[in-house]
């Protein structure tokens, strides 16, 4: 983690609001927002709206308060940034990976639960994730995650690998599609009909699932 990352923790609320996006933190950077212009307000611009002793007091408080946010701030500032590597947890993207390879979808969605858990936009585990609800054929929710991991700021050096799943599900989708037209006019689709046709059509040999990363010497890296 660079030392720049620690200028966010100078003002309270920041943190978690961007390297998170935790919207409950707005109210207190909006507060301290507020804090900063009354005190600029109170003793440079109308000194005279509080008393001397008042203003200074608030001054003197408002100071206590922003060094303990801001020594707060930088103590929990690794586990925002960089959760995996501050987690005494083990890293089950590896394991997950392999699962994938092996087409052992189940496994490899439980695994993936728990990196996310850790760390929830962690792009290489939601692409992988991606890759098992269109494996298991569950296309929107591919769609909806993909839609979502292409939203994350991280996700940025994943473009390429975004637009790599997102071809391998329109193709998904397009034989789904062909499957629904070959079926008999009236022959309702069962949830067991889904499965069996949706794994038949998954490639079980690993092929199409080695395209989400090089080989599995890559899982490592990645879940860095």
């Amino acid at each position: 983690m660079e030392s720049v990352h620690y200028l966010s923790c100078l003002w309270p609320g920041l943190p978690e609001l961007w390297w998170r996006g935790r919207m409950s933190s707005l109210p207190t950077a909006i507060g301290f927002a507020v804090a900063v212009n009354f005190v600029l307000v109170t003793r440079f611009l109308f000194p005279q709206l509080l008393p001397s002793g008042l203003a200074a007091m608030a001054f003197w408080s408002g100071l206590l308060v922003w060094l303990f946010l801001v020594f707060r701030n930088i103590q929990a500032l690794p586990e925002l940034v960089t959760p995996r590597v501050v987690s005494e947890a083990p890293d089950e993207f590896p394991a997950a990976h392999a699962a994938y390879l092996r087409g052992h979808w189940e496994r490899a969605e439980r695994l993936l639960g728990d990196v996310l858990a850790i760390e929830h936009r962690d792009p290489p585990s939601l692409l992988l994730l991606a890759g098992v609800y269109r494996q298991t054929g569950r296309i929107e929710s591919a769609r909806l995650l993909l839609t979502e991991i292409g939203r994350l700021e991280v996700s940025d050096r994943w473009y390429l690998e975004i637009a790599a799943e997102q071809q391998r599900l329109e193709r998904a989708a397009e034989q789904e599609r062909a499957v629904e037209q070959e079926r008999p006019a009236g022959q309702e689709r069962t949830a067991g009909q889904d499965s069996e046709t949706d794994f038949s059509e998954s490639h079980h040999t690993g092929s199409d699932a080695a395209d989400l990363t090089d080989s599995p010497s890559n899982s490592g890296s990645m879940a860095a």
